[in-house]
């Protein structure tokens, strides 16, 4: 099963970063460019171990996930219920842990895992997907990062709104 990981430092503790990852709505839009649409389902109205969420990403394709573990401020990790048919598996997760250099500043670390169909095809199919997804998960952390460091977003988790300069939203 072929993984994708990225990893980038932020500029906030632990529990600010996890805590700016688990946002919804026009705050999460603000950093993740990867998704147009994310809500939770079965009427919850915050994320925990169990809880399953409706995600549509900006190419149109939607997908329902479980939370299977979820321990603020360290990590969280999903799996597909549902999705684009050409996954046979995804799961994925997301660790949180003090940068060495600074207890202040997080280590963030994002792994997908995933499946591909048909059988006959996976093969292919994983080596392909593995490319466009590591450009994915890349470009999508990139955003988390410059979310970290928007105050906006800082302010609506309940963090530091103080940043040196405004972001910009990575590519």
């Amino acid at each position: 099963m072929p993984v994708v990981e990225a990893q980038r430092v932020v500029s906030v503790s632990p529990d600010v970063a996890f805590a700016v990852s688990q946002t919804t709505g026009a705050i999460r839009l603000r950093w993740d460019r990867f998704i147009v649409e994310q809500h939770h389902l079965d009427g919850a109205t915050t994320a925990a171990k169990g809880v399953r969420t409706q995600t549509r990403q900006r190419f149109g394709l939607t997908m329902i996930s479980r939370y299977v573990s979820f321990r603020p401020p360290t990590s969280v990790g999903f799996v597909m219920e549902r999705g684009p048919r050409f996954f046979a598996k995804m799961g994925g997760g997301w660790r949180f842990e003090p940068a060495q250099s600074d207890p202040e500043r997080t280590l963030v670390t994002w792994r997908y895992n995933f499946s591909c169909r048909p059988v006959w095809l996976a093969p292919l199919a994983e080596r392909i997907g593995s490319v466009l997804l590591k450009r994915e998960i890349e470009r999508r952390i990139d955003g988390f990062v410059v979310g970290c460091g928007d105050p906006v977003v800082l302010v609506a988790v309940g963090g530091s709104a103080e940043c040196e300069e405004p972001p910009t939203q990575a590519g």
